[in-house]
């Protein structure tokens, strides 16, 4: 019985052991398959980050040399622009030696996506797990000495057009100056130097060109890229011995510096860009919008070029396709813009710091919009040289620097709105004289030192019409404490105040507090608030959508600039904002600004035949309202009454320093919006 009991326990305690070395060898074995598993994942990573080194260390010792791994990898991947590679192992098989694994790749390609069923083989080299490569790990199909190669058909970019079908942007042709090393004949640094001096490229950087290991004595070596409508500077080039100039495809834009700003330009995309754009078809010779509508439009202009990736044998014959795209050209965009209008404004402004909005007040088509001083589009494309960036960057008149989408003290251009809101609201009498005198005025002793003033003293009655007619200050600094604060701040968000206006470009929001607050704080600055300073800011654009109002019986029309047939045709436009103002207020305040033209501080405006509503403005240049170091800007806001070809325009305009100015700021640009008539 004892012996009994001891084979028992004998018998249990083997069985035990048994299953405790089972245990340890299935999660020994079961280790080893998460090592190897880990070993083809760490891989694929090493992939997405282009670490070829670090991919060379996890493969089994093999007959090709590191510089030939690493060459052989990065041409492939880089060269289809390969991102987002991703496994799904499949299954795994425990193999004499080590491990096979059963797995599907895909990875996004400047031709789509490609996805195929690959197999990997793990072995252990010196007790580490590494995996056993060849061509075949990248492509199933692809052999030793066979190639990856990537043909591309290029699609074109969509035009932006005016409103009349004129090209504002193209592709076209620029010119690639280029070098034959083997013309340059005897005096070659001579000619060197005269071919930086030229291009603005230093003659370092050309013989770094000139020193490539691809260069022959014939090859065609480029060295810059200049406008193609250039030709004082190509006969300048030509007259170098070695000179060759190519025509290539490149972006162009036809009216230069007069749509700059709004226009914008392409330009080669960079690592950031494309990482923020993948997938999206994008390569790293894409070109994408930097700037203006071309970036606001960048996914309706951009063509997505036809890509073709394709494995050939040793002889070149194609033995399958990896992936394929077609080619697909943009679109174009139509603008409202007048070029006819663009370009005349343009030249009449362009040495001035300024800005100018036409606008249809019907139909909120935007006919121009103008930002001076200028750059030209075309420099971006073909490229400037450091000394070109940083005279253009550091210019004092800050031709980068668009206005039209910026917002400013608007002056006495304001005054208009302040006695619209009054009449809205019931708080100001258009008939009521207010009875002051002089030219300058305080509510009581509780002000101090602080007075209003305003430039002319005039005997007539202190009302509506002579405010605006004079340009009283006074008169609408009383009208904004009538109105008071809150009521004042309620009906300026009703028009739109501290709101994002929808626009293809970011427009500054315009303001009536400090940082975009909803209070108007104190009586003075409550006050300076009713002639457009205080903490007025208003962007130039939304001051035209305001200025619409008065021309449609209290309606605000929304700004657009992509054209519209129908709108255009049956002239309505869309409302932006419903009964800003009552039909009367509006009527009331379009009929006194008839006559600041027909006899106030406009009279220089006025013009045989044409009905013309205006108001002039001056004010502190402001890009924040603690700014009071700056210069003084001069407004003139203007728009045609039922003109007889039915095409009325709504302007509005500014000049900054007009201090320096002898014409003055209000005057000075109606000068200008003069020739438009």
């Amino acid at each position: 019985m004892k012996k009994n009991k001891k084979i028992i326990i004998f018998i249990l305690i083997v069985i035990v052991v048994i299953i405790a070395i089972a245990t340890t060898i299935i999660l020994v074995n079961k280790q080893n398959e998460e090592k190897a598993k880990q070993v083809l994942i760490d891989f694929v990573g090493l992939i997405n980050d282009k670490n070829y080194e670090g991919m060379y260390e996890k493969t089994l010792s093999m007959n090709m040399s590191k510089e030939d791994f690493i060459t052989r990898n990065k041409n492939i991947y880089e060269g289809i622009d390969s991102s987002n590679i991703s496994i799904e192992i499949k299954d795994i098989q425990e193999k004499k030696d080590g491990y096979e694994i059963l797995y599907t790749q895909q990875m996004y390609t400047s031709a789509g996506e490609i996805k195929f069923n690959n197999v990997a083989q793990i072995e252990k080299e010196n007790k580490e797990y590494k995996l056993e490569w060849s061509s075949q790990m990248i492509f199933p199909e692809l052999g030793g000495t066979d190639k990856v190669r990537v043909s591309t058909l290029s699609a074109e970019r969509g035009k932006i057009l005016d409103r009349n079908g004129n090209a504002l942007a193209q592709d076209g042709t620029i010119a690639s100056v280029g070098i034959v090393p083997g013309k340059l004949e005897e005096n070659k640094e001579e000619n060197i130097a005269k071919i930086a001096e030229l291009t603005g490229v230093s003659t370092e950087f050309i013989n770094q060109q000139l020193q490539a290991s691809y260069v022959k004595e014939d090859t065609f070596v480029p060295v810059k890229k200049i406008k193609d409508t250039d030709t004082v500077l190509k006969e300048q080039l030509l007259q170098i011995p070695g000179i060759l100039i190519n025509k290539v495809a490149g972006r162009v834009y036809p009216l230069g510096e007069e749509t700059a700003h709004l226009v914008g330009y392409v330009q080669a995309i960079n690592s950031e860009e494309l990482e923020a754009n993948s997938g999206k078809g994008y390569t790293t010779n894409s070109v994408i919008g930097k700037s203006g509508l071309e970036k606001a439009y960048e996914d309706t202009l951009r063509g997505i070029d036809g890509t073709e990736i394709y494995i050939t044998d040793e002889d070149g014959n194609k033995k399958v396709t990896l992936a394929k795209q077609d080619k697909k050209d943009g679109q174009d965009v139509k603008l409202t813009i007048d070029s006819d209008i663009q370009a005349k404004i343009y030249q009449q402004m362009k040495n001035d710091k300024g800005l100018f909005v036409v606008m249809e007040p019907q139909t909120g088509e935007l006919l121009a919009l103008v930002s001076t001083p200028s750059y030209d589009s075309n420099d971006f494309v073909v490229g400037m040289t450091q000394d070109q960036w940083d005279t253009l960057n550091n210019d004092n008149t800050k031709p980068l620097y668009n206005r039209f989408i910026q917002k400013y003290c608007p002056g006495s251009t304001f005054k208009p709105i302040t006695g619209a809101i009054g009449l809205t609201t019931g708080k100001i009498d258009p008939n009521e004289d207010y009875g002051y005198t002089g030219t300058s005025w305080q509510k009581d002793a509780s002000w101090g030192t602080y007075q209003i003033t305003t430039l002319t003293g005039y005997q007539g009655a202190k009302n509506l019409l002579n405010g605006l007619l004079y340009s009283d200050n006074i008169y609408f600094a009383q009208s904004a404490l009538k109105i008071g604060a809150d009521t004042l701040a309620q009906n300026l968000n009703k028009l739109g105040f501290n709101e994002q206006i929808d626009f293809p470009l970011t427009l500054a929001k315009s303001q009536y507090a400090n940082n975009n607050g909803d209070t108007i704080e104190g009586e003075t600055r409550l006050a300076d608030s009713g002639y457009g300073q205080g903490s007025i800011l208003v962007n130039p654009i939304h001051m035209a959508s305001i200025y619409s109002s008065f021309a449609n019986k209290g309606n605000m029309i929304k700004p657009y600039i992509e054209y519209d047939e129908q709108k255009a045709q049956t002239k309505q436009g869309e409302i932006l904002k419903q009964g800003v103002f009552t039909e009367e207020a509006a009527d009331t305040i379009k009929n006194d600004l008839i006559q600041v033209v027909e006899r106030g501080t406009a009279r220089d405006m006025k013009i045989e035949g044409v009905t013309i509503a205006g108001k002039t403005g001056t004010a502190e240049l402001k890009t924040s309202s603690e700014d009071t170091q700056s210069g003084t800007l001069g407004w003139f806001n203007c728009f045609t009454v039922d003109k007889a070809d039915g095409n009325n325009m709504l302007i509005v305009s500014m000049v900054e320093n007009i201090q320096d100015n002898s014409d003055g700021g209000s005057h000075y640009l109606i000068q200008k919006i003069r020739t438009l008539f």
